[in-house]
């Protein structure tokens, strides 16, 4: 059976970071461990969130595995909330990182603004781990953090190549743009391979109305995809679709919550696509 460890925080309520990656890639019959970072009430979408920090709990956590003798097949990080965390997670990269795959979603930015409580020392600092990944995930505003450029709402698809390029001169092998749209109605992927020089993009039509967290589901279902074996690109499309068909089910429901998608219920289309 397939092996694979997420590090990122977990919300006793809301849909995101280790409340979707652990069903989500558990669905895909992957055994998947965790390292969860911090433990909140809520996600941050509603007020009032209670938060208990966990950093003290990781590098306890790995040196006991290491005595184990455990190893997994992808190593894959979501939101980290300090730089104490971040260099937990290159201890993560260098004791469990060898022979498989290793991916980094960049959670700190969207809609042209760091997240509440990031700076830019600390998008600086998240650099050093994205040159340890095999394979990078930010939304276009964390690329702009992490390259510290501009931020843009309105760009070109010469703009999106130049920056995926910068993207993996930070030292990852391939860099993937989420949320990239060209056009209205159509947003999607765009990826870059430093080693082959290649670039591969894919869209599909964009839903009515946006959710906190989708882009976890994206990042945990490719990193998913790539451990059964999909090909890179094969797994960048089936991550698109399954966001895609959460938001679909999710708004036929009436009086759907905007705390996260339904993704469960579009489970068996992600099995679906994965021939499972």
């Amino acid at each position: 059976m397939k092996k694979a460890v997420t590090m990122q925080d977990i919300s006793c309520v809301g849909k995101c970071s280790l409340t979707v990656a652990l069903p989500v890639m558990s669905a895909m019959g992957i055994e998947t461990a965790v390292i969860p970072t911090a433990v909140l009430s809520t996600h941050t979408m509603f007020k009032g969130v209670t938060f208990h920090d966990l950093t003290a709990e990781i590098i306890p956590i790995m040196e006991h595995w290491k005595r184990e003798g455990f190893h997994f097949d992808a190593v894959y990080t979501g939101y980290l909330g300090s730089f104490e965390q971040l260099d937990c997670a290159e201890i993560l990269f260098r004791d469990f990182g060898q022979d498989c795959v290793k991916i980094v979603d960049p959670c700190m930015a969207d809609n042209g603004k760091l997240y509440t409580g990031f700076t830019m020392e600390f998008a600086q600092a998240m650099t050093r781990l994205c040159g340890k990944a095999d394979i990078i995930c930010p939304n276009m505003t964390e690329a702009s953090f992490l390259l510290d450029t501009p931020y843009k709402e309105k760009y070109n698809e010469e703009y999106v190549r130049d920056v995926l390029k910068k993207l993996t001169v930070l030292g990852c092998r391939k860099a993937v743009l989420t949320g990239v749209s060209f056009e209205e109605g159509q947003v999607g992927a765009y990826a870059y391979d430093r080693e082959n020089d290649t670039y591969f993009c894919y869209f599909t039509e964009e839903e009515k109305e946006h959710f906190h967290g989708t882009g976890d589901i994206w990042a945990s279902t490719l990193c998913g995809a790539l451990v059964n074996g999909k090909s890179f690109e094969e797994a960048c499309e089936i991550a698109c679709d399954y966001v895609r068909e959460c938001i679909h089910v999710t708004i036929q429901e009436e009086g759907h919550n905007l705390y996260g998608v339904n993704f469960e219920q579009a489970i068996p289309y992600l099995l679906m696509r994965m021939g499972q």
